[in-house]
């Protein structure tokens, strides 16, 4: 039947089956969302694991205290004149004051609850594009423990991080491009999207796709309305806070010099690690496969493919890219899994089985959340016992800082110990500061590169990572220095001369 079907039609529409399947799939909700919502909760420790959450969360609270976004950023002794493109205020604010009412464990629930949301959604798309409910269950189920990358930890992308509203929003773009009905209700998205996370660009990549298949289908009902739902976002852009300053914040980013040294923008093969990576190579390789297997099939909707395939080359490029391959692919998964599955998978009594064990996996929610909710805390790479006694030490000195530590130090102190760099990169710091950085993270020292840059910057204390023993024998050994502060991860050394009495 499906070399029969028009490839005009191919879409989310396309399959006859899909009414019938789709009044029968709530089981697959039921399901995903319980059992996925639970995986997560159990790594909630490790959602909280990423290193820029504190400045993000001291972000959020000056800007509520102040009522507006600034500009510049108030933390940092090395900014010089260089304007802070905040491209996530909104995000910020929002996890500001959940933790402020919640603590932690609010963060980890909407971060949770963002999840299950594209759990639920990519279970849409699948049961509406005509694939059964055990085939969707099996194929987004995968993609969903797939994508957060966990063994690239800490670049999540299901983290308390404004990564998830971008993961969100390019799933709820893609399904309603499928869907060809709510393309009017992407610009108001837009509005959010913009401010929540500098990932809108991607709205135009998926929105370009579907617009362009249509224009070669000569279906210009939907090419018009993909071209309206394209303007609209485009000027839904500019309703933020920095008004058209947010493509300097994008372009800060995008192509800067300072991703060659941040693992998301390696390559792919630069952050496998063994032997966690292999389910996620295994199901790239099945993806492969089964598209070469059924590549004259009609009845994958022909934008979903192009873009698991656009995803899949981009994530070999850059890794961050990766996840997005996993949560596109998803429908192209379901549906060449229903032609591998015996039919009689398909019936009432393993959709049956399926509501069961949804059941049983609601009713583990609260357990799990209980159980997780002691370790629900910020990395321990810099502890509240460090920062008290940099407060206390440490709070006029020109410190040179790790990058990992900075958010966590400027979320700990409120900026009363000035930092020297953190994870805001370009958005924040000056180039000539970074590439004078980023010369000093190797693990062999060169000590040229050392002297200058301390010498530069008049540095008179050091936060280092504490396992860095050829920094110790620099420092100490070979230029005087004290190490004045060992923690459970850092150390702080200082100038002989300048050590806290």
């Amino acid at each position: 039947m499906d070399a029969r079907e028009d490839w005009s039609r191919s879409g989310i529409d396309g399959g006859q089956a899909a009414p019938g399947r789709y009044l029968h799939g709530r089981e697959v909700y039921v399901f995903l969302i319980a059992f996925l919502s639970v995986f997560y909760l159990s790594n909630g420790p490790l959602l909280l694991g990423h290193y820029d959450l504190g400045w993000h969360l001291a972000a959020g609270d000056l800007i509520r205290q102040r009522g507006e976004v600034p500009f510049q950023d108030p933390w940092a002794f090395t900014l010089g004149d260089k304007r802070w493109y905040n491209l996530s205020w909104l995000w910020d604010v929002m996890a500001s004051a959940l933790y402020q009412h919640a603590g932690f464990a609010g963060i980890v629930l909407m971060v949770v609850a963002s999840g299950a949301v594209i759990a639920g959604y990519l279970a849409f798309c699948g049961l509406s594009s005509g694939a059964s409910p055990l085939a969707v269950c099996i194929a987004v189920f995968a993609a969903c423990l797939l994508y957060p990358c966990y063994e690239a930890s800490p670049n999540m992308y299901l983290a308390a991080s404004p990564n998830i509203a971008t993961m969100l929003f390019a799933v709820v773009f893609y399904g309603e491009c499928l869907r060809r009905r709510g393309w009017f209700l992407l610009p108001p998205m837009m509005i959010l999207w913009v401010n929540l996370h500098g990932g809108f660009m991607l709205a135009f990549p998926i929105l370009g796709v579907f617009g362009g298949l249509a224009l070669l289908r000569r279906d210009w009902t939907n090419f018009r309305n993909y071209c309206l739902a394209g303007v609209g976002c485009f000027v839904a852009i500019f309703v933020n806070p920095l008004g058209w300053h947010v493509y300097d914040g994008v372009r800060a980013t995008l192509g800067h010099f300072v991703q060659a040294d941040i693992g998301e923008w390696r390559s792919y093969f630069h952050n496998i690690e063994l032997p966690g990576s292999i389910p996620g190579i295994a199901y790239a390789l099945t993806f492969v496969a089964l598209e070469l297997r059924y590549r004259s099939s009609t009845r994958v909707p022909l934008e979903a493919r192009v873009l698991a395939w656009l995803f899949l080359f981009l994530g070999l490029y850059q890794f961050r890219y990766t996840a997005f391959f996993f949560i596109f692919s998803s429908v192209p998964m379901a549906l060449h899994i229903d032609r591998l599955l015996p039919k009689r998978l398909s019936g009432f009594e393993v959709q049956r089985a399926m509501l069961a064990a949804g059941v049983v996996g609601i009713l583990l929610l609260p357990f799990t959340f209980m159980q997780v909710r002691p370790a629900l805390a910020l990395p321990d790479m810099l502890s509240e016992e460090d920062a008290r006694y940099l407060e206390a030490h440490s709070s006029h000195a020109r410190l040179l800082n790790h990058w990992n530590i900075g958010g966590l130090l400027i979320f700990r102190t409120q900026g009363s110990v000035p930092v020297f760099v953190d994870g805001r990169a370009a958005t924040a710091y000056p180039d000539e500061l970074l590439r004078d950085y980023l010369k000093l993270v190797r693990w062999d020292i060169d000590e040229a590169t050392w002297d200058k840059v301390i010498s530069k910057y008049k540095i008179d204390a050091v936060l280092w990572v504490r396992a860095h023993d050829p920094l110790r024998h620099f420092l100490v050994s070979e230029r005087g220095w004290k190490e004045e502060y060992t923690g459970a991860y850092v150390s702080l050394y200082t100038r002989r001369e300048a050590a806290p009495r």
